[in-house]
């Protein structure tokens, strides 16, 4: 058989479509989830080339849908704070295990978080650009986007504790909101010996005593 009567009985195959090009928001995700790591590593001073060749962009898309690099790493940062994957994670705690499995769970989950942004906050504040991108307080002097980002995982946390509402000695909402203050302290950066989880939980659950102390 002739080389062009094969090509007549086999013709080729049509040419790969091309994938649906991004919308500007599903680009702007995708830049920022290669940016991340990046800046963790480098702090400001990593270059939009180095991220569009993480992104297996070209250089030029980054600046359609980014005013500058400033606005890129403010978006990092905003992405490093949202606690929709944080959420989730908590939310897929199963609740048939003990409380202090449930919360040693959520407490590495939260304290992971927290991990993340001070990452992100810590490169940054490196070269001086943390405090240009961070929101200004309202007129309660307080932070709203921050605050923001705490209430969902609260709520998440507070359904962990509904379980056992008979035997606790305050609301699930209320221990939520003292747990997720204690995991902000016990993760603060710099601490020479933080608490391990294992720690958190059990101080959270049953004090600093041993055991009561005796009447005398």
């Amino acid at each position: 058989m002739s080389r062009m009567t094969e090509k007549a009985e086999n013709p080729a195959t049509p040419p790969r479509r091309r994938a649906p090009a991004m919308d500007p928001d599903q680009r702007r995700a995708m830049i920022v989830a290669a940016a991340l790591p990046l800046v963790v590593e480098y702090g400001a001073s990593v270059t939009t080339a180095k991220i569009a060749r993480a992104a297996g962009i070209g250089e030029g898309t980054i600046f359609r849908v980014f005013e500058d690099k400033n606005a890129l790493l403010a978006a990092c940062m905003a992405e490093a704070v949202r606690p929709d994957d944080t959420v989730a994670h908590l939310e897929s705690i199963a609740l048939d295990q003990p409380l202090a499995d449930r919360l040693a769970e959520a407490a590495d989950v939260v304290r992971g978080h927290m991990a993340r942004i001070g990452a992100i906050a810590g490169a940054l504040a490196a070269a001086g650009r943390l405090e240009r991108m961070a929101p200004k307080p309202g007129k309660d002097g307080r932070l709203p986007d921050r605050e923001a980002s705490l209430v969902r995982p609260r709520a998440a946390l507070a359904a962990l504790f509904e379980p056992d509402r008979d035997r606790l000695r305050l609301a699930p909402e209320r221990l939520a909101d003292a747990f997720q203050l204690t995991l902000m302290s016990a993760g603060r950066l710099g601490a020479p010996d933080p608490l391990t989880t294992e720690e958190v939980v059990d101080l959270f659950l049953h004090g600093a005593l041993t055991a009561p102390e005796e009447a005398r």
